[in-house]
């Protein structure tokens, strides 16, 4: 038998396989984005709990009323917008499964979705198995700002959904609110869904505003709006996220998550719950304790060769390598981290048509000695 593909380009991720490069060389592991910190005690005290008192069988397929209302809140604290709890928020097995299921929701055979370059590489696999047709649009360094009048030219009769994230992943970049705005245009002038990739969001720095599509009625009532708890609480394995949409958009979003993943880890939930409701200052204080990680890293890569692109946001830092090497990125990742022990991801994986430029991603979300001693490994180059 042969088994024809409906994915024949993807291979395992470019995450996989220099994590797994990493572990091979023992190098500090700066390519994958996850933590080497651990969470807040109180939080796994709460699991631990929850786990103990026998809260380890189905969860409603939704999510737990308790914690469905403590993101209803989380987002009227935020974005000062009122979502109804039980009618639109879904709790999920990690944001990517509800970008999946959201894509799913609305994306018909031959319906095109416009996707910004560089992109988080689970877009694109969901938008083909619906038989859809993502539309590439690339960002440039060293701001990679969306040029708005260049996605209405690309909005045909086809386009059916425009996928946004910010803070962005891999870049760093945040919307301002002339994004946001000029979104919310485009999206109400030619009839589309908003699916809002913001796993991000409560990592925005330097005194920026924290928004989301959730601050633009217009466009909320058209949105998926994507986030995580794996990012928010540093427990990515705990594979926790969220949708909020309006009704109408979380009942279809429901029809396939029930037979995707039908409920996300029970014990979680009510522990998520709990840090939500007793610990608030975990959430607000997180683009504090993230920018200290930016400035830090930035500080100690000083007296490296390497160029820093700015960040405003999420836990990932660029740098361009061009006065180091002439290789490709992907070779320069691979030689960084057999001979020089750190381990980046190449920027090129995140586009349609790879660029040119030597540009490749650090993430910070790390222990200060964790980068102390990468910084160290960069700077004898």
């Amino acid at each position: 038998m042969t088994l024809k593909s409906k994915l024949p380009k993807v291979g395992t991720t470019i995450f996989s396989q220099m994590s797994q490069l990493a572990a091979q060389h023992q190098a500090i592991n700066l390519s994958q984005g996850f933590p080497d910190f651990s969470p807040d005690p109180l939080l796994l005290d709460a699991l631990a709990a929850y786990s103990q008192q026998g809260f380890n069988q189905y969860a409603p397929m939704p999510g737990i009323p308790a914690l469905q209302t403590q993101i209803a809140s989380l987002v009227q604290r935020c974005y000062q917008r009122t979502v109804n709890a039980e009618q639109e928020v879904t709790v999920t097995s990690g944001a990517t499964e509800a970008l999946f299921v959201a894509i799913n929701a609305v994306v018909q055979p031959g319906d095109e979705v416009i996707v910004f370059d560089p992109a988080y590489d689970s877009y694109e696999p969901a938008i083909n198995l619906c038989g859809g047709k993502a539309v590439h649009i690339a960002l440039t360094a060293p701001g990679y700002r969306i040029n708005w009048q260049q996605v209405a030219e690309a909005i045909t009769l086809r386009t059916r959904l425009i996928l946004v994230n910010s803070p962005h992943n891999p870049t760093g970049m945040v919307f301002t609110p002339q994004d946001w705005i000029s979104l919310q245009q485009l999206v109400l002038k030619h009839n589309l869904y908003c699916i809002s990739d913001e796993v991000y969001e409560h990592m925005v720095f330097d005194g920026a505003p924290q928004l989301s599509a959730n601050c633009f009625a217009d466009l909320a009532a058209r949105s998926f709006i994507v986030s995580s708890f794996g990012k928010t609480f540093h427990v990515t394995g705990w594979k926790l996220g969220y949708c909020v949409a309006p009704a109408a958009l979380s009942a279809e979003f429901r029809k396939i998550h029930q037979y995707v993943t039908f409920s996300s880890f029970t014990p979680a939930q009510h522990a998520v719950a709990d840090m939500l409701a007793q610990q608030p200052q975990q959430v607000s204080g997180l683009a504090r304790f993230y920018q200290h990680k930016r400035d830090h890293f930035v500080n100690v890569l000083h007296a490296s060769r390497f160029t820093l692109l700015p960040c405003q946001g999420s836990y990932f830092l660029l740098a361009d390598y061009s006065a180091i090497s002439d290789l490709d990125d992907v070779s320069f990742c691979q030689w960084l981290t057999k001979e020089h022990k750190v381990a980046a991801i190449p920027l090129s994986v995140f586009y349609q048509t790879p660029l040119t430029a030597r540009i490749v991603r650090f993430c910070f979300a790390k222990q200060d000695s964790t980068l102390n001693a990468a910084a160290e490994a960069l700077c004898r180059i």
